[in-house]
């Protein structure tokens, strides 16, 4: 079964890295992930800025370039980037924006709604979070007004999984991602969110898993085969994330 990776981390040490509250991750090159997929059927993907990459961009066309047109890229803006700017990213394959709550790295979350307006009007990016699920409850009615969004990681804790379900209902999207990350088992919830939208459930392989408690395994794939039927799989794996990423652009 074909998998569009839908949030994956290149770590090039040739580009700058900024040390999040004093970590630095180990190198993770493009090379490295291929070799770390070669036995999965992965034909696409969204590589994924860290907290640890800050506003640089060098990094992800370079990574872009070398995985292929398949492939997009989410980034981290600061909200003084220019219109001209922004469109070189968008003509080297990046169609999203990160706000990194959970961790920092990223622009200031008082931004959120000017910047993920303005990316949509330009170019219909959307905006990506990485945020706990407990913190949903203070930014869920501002969340719900964005044109487009994301949240990763199942939410990571099940603390606010009803305001994530609420955001489902809503139009927001979930990456099945970083299972090594949460606190509960990620089936029931996966389960919860397809039943209330089977579009927004999107499986990501989170490699190379950085500071996760047990990084990507292939049994992470087998918990979506096993319990989804064939048809509900596919759209897990592949269909979602590709709609959300790739047909949807091209739509445009």
């Amino acid at each position: 079964m074909e998998i569009f990776d839908s949030h994956l981390h290149i770590i090039n040490p040739i580009f700058p890295l900024i040390p999040n509250n004093g970590y630095l991750p180990p190198s993770f090159t493009v090379g490295d992930y291929i070799t770390a997929t070669e036995k999965i059927s992965i034909t696409g993907g969204a590589v994924v800025s860290g907290s640890f990459q800050g506003f640089d961009q060098l990094y992800l066309i370079d990574a872009l370039q070398q995985l292929g047109s398949n492939y997009i890229g989410v980034t981290q803006i600061p909200h003084t980037i220019t219109d001209e700017e922004l469109n070189h990213l968008n003509s080297h394959g990046i169609k999203a924006i990160r706000f990194n709550i959970k961790r920092g790295g990223s622009e200031a979350i008082s931004k959120l709604e000017e910047m993920a307006k303005r990316v949509y009007d330009l170019f219909r990016w959307h905006v990506e979070l990485y945020i706990d699920s407990k913190d949903l409850a203070e930014l869920k009615d501002r969340l719900i007004k964005l044109p487009l969004f994301s949240i990763d990681h199942l939410g990571l804790t099940d603390t606010g999984l009803p305001h994530l379900f609420h955001l489902v209902e809503n139009g927001c999207r979930v990456k099945a991602t970083g299972f090594g990350r949460i606190n509960f088992s990620p089936l029931p919830v996966m389960k919860k969110i397809f039943e209330i939208n089977p579009q927004a459930l999107m499986f990501g392989s989170d490699l190379p898993s950085t500071r996760a408690k047990r990084p990507f395994e292939e049994s992470d794939i087998k918990i979506i085969t096993d319990n989804f039927s064939d048809s509900e799989a596919d759209k897990i794996l592949y269909n979602n994330a590709f709609n959300w990423y790739k047909q949807r652009q091209e739509d445009i």
